[in-house]
């Protein structure tokens, strides 16, 4: 599908949707937990969507009521098929690691897009901790043959894919000798790490982490269920702030303002730019202001980049975005990708391997390509409401995260039409 977005001017409210990350995570620890756990208002997602379909097919049952998933985990069983991620990076590395708790052998495959981001680095890290698993190069296909978990030290970098960190913390509780986690570099998407943590503390499990979180210490515990409320995203909440930021006014309602998420650094950064931020209660409301340009450090949080990016692109000035080089490695080359599509609206673009600069302009509406990328889709989304005419392929990738994202834009006043391609 083909979104076509026009000049706008938009006042209104909406809901960000449930943290898809939270989501996964909630899942992952209530197949981990010997009985029955209930997630409330989970995201329903793509993603989302392909980690229930995992886990179901190694064993856990999972049923839906209208705001909440009952998941009965604690009983794995080997599945009979290929376990099949979609281009879920999380369930991919999540069940990488889980799937060293399941009997007999899991071969775990992905999609197009998540074919090309690295697993490597956590298959040698579970080789450390005794598990058989083999991969395809550093990327998916993954085999994992499953048996007691042994544990003791694994040493990994913690600039390649905070989720790596996850996955093993998922699993420490289960090792004969408990879990340390050393690493090798410094961590970067800190946050995803810190909410790992505090998903794995509601389901009674506990984790001893050093101060500059370069250290990580599990010991043998259990798993318990619980009642989970998912919080919402402030990733996908990032782009209807922009919106308001650039075309009028938005409030965004269902976020927390003392999140852990690493997305919430937009509330900072809007500030920075001149922008007219208001938070009351669980709510935000941005307003339409003269911006100006900006320097951000984008390591614990390059999702972000997207939407900075186009918000840079209509600020008085040349911004700049360091700590961006995992960024190359979402579902799409975001740093390149934003630098085409940002040049094709004629706005003035410098691009080195960690750093990404942007000089404001007028941007004139183009042809843009998602390159299938959800956040380069929305926020192409976001910027093409200041011009004439902006027309973006594959529009429909927001199901990713955000599958209502079209929808909303127009409820709001945004001016959106969606045509078959």
């Amino acid at each position: 599908m083909r979104a076509s977005v026009h000049r706008s001017e938009v006042r209104g409210r909406a809901r960000a949707p449930s943290s898809k990350s939270y989501t996964i995570r909630a899942l992952m620890c209530g197949a981990l937990a010997r009985g029955t756990s209930e997630i409330v208002y989970p995201l329903s997602s793509d993603d989302t969507e392909a980690c229930l379909e995992v886990l179901g097919k190694i064993g856990v049952r999972s049923q839906r009521r209208r705001d909440s998933w009952q998941v009965v985990g604690g009983d794995f069983r080997q599945p009979d098929a290929d376990l099949f991620c979609a281009d879920s990076a999380a369930t991919l590395r999540f069940m990488t690691a889980i799937c060293s708790l399941v009997p007999g052998e899991c071969r775990l495959t992905s999609g197009t897009s998540l074919s090309a981001r690295p697993v490597g680095p956590l298959v040698q890290a579970l080789r450390q901790l005794g598990v058989d698993c083999s991969s395809h190069g550093e990327t998916a296909p993954v085999v994992v043959r499953g048996s007691m978990l042994i544990g003791g030290l694994a040493e990994l970098p913690g600039d390649v894919s905070s989720q790596f960190i996850s996955a093993l913390l998922l699993i420490a509780p289960f090792a004969e000798q408990g879990v340390r986690i050393r690493l090798s570099s410094p961590l970067q998407s800190r946050p995803y790490v810190l909410m790992t943590i505090g998903c794995l503390q509601e389901f009674g499990v506990s984790v001893e982490a050093s101060e500059d979180l370069d250290e990580f210490q599990v010991s043998k515990q259990e798993y318990r269920p619980a009642r989970y409320t998912v919080e919402g995203d402030w990733s996908s909440a990032s782009y209807l702030l922009a919106l308001g930021a650039l075309c009028g006014e938005v409030e965004v309602e269902n976020l927390d303002a003392g999140s852990v998420q690493a997305d919430r650094a937009i509330l900072p950064m809007l500030r920075d730019m001149g922008a007219a931020v208001a938070v009351n209660g669980s709510s935000v409301t941005v307003r339409k202001s003269k911006l100006n340009a900006v320097r951000a450090d984008l390591s614990d949080c390059p999702d972000l980049l997207p939407t900075m990016a186009v918000l840079a692109a209509v600020a008085r000035g040349v911004s700049e975005f360091t700590g961006i080089e995992r960024a190359r490695i979402k579902e799409s080359n975001r740093v390149a990708v934003l630098r085409e599509g940002l040049e094709r609206m004629d706005i003035e673009v410098g691009e080195e391997r960690d750093k990404l600069t942007v000089a404001g302009g007028e941007p004139r509406g183009a042809a843009v390509d998602s390159w299938n990328d959800h956040r380069i889709a929305m926020a192409f989304g976001v910027l093409g409401s200041v011009t004439d005419k902006t027309v973006i392929s594959n529009a429909g990738c927001v199901s990713k995260s955000f599958p209502q994202f079209w929808d909303v834009v127009n409820s709001v006043g945004g001016k959106v039409r969606i045509d078959g391609e």
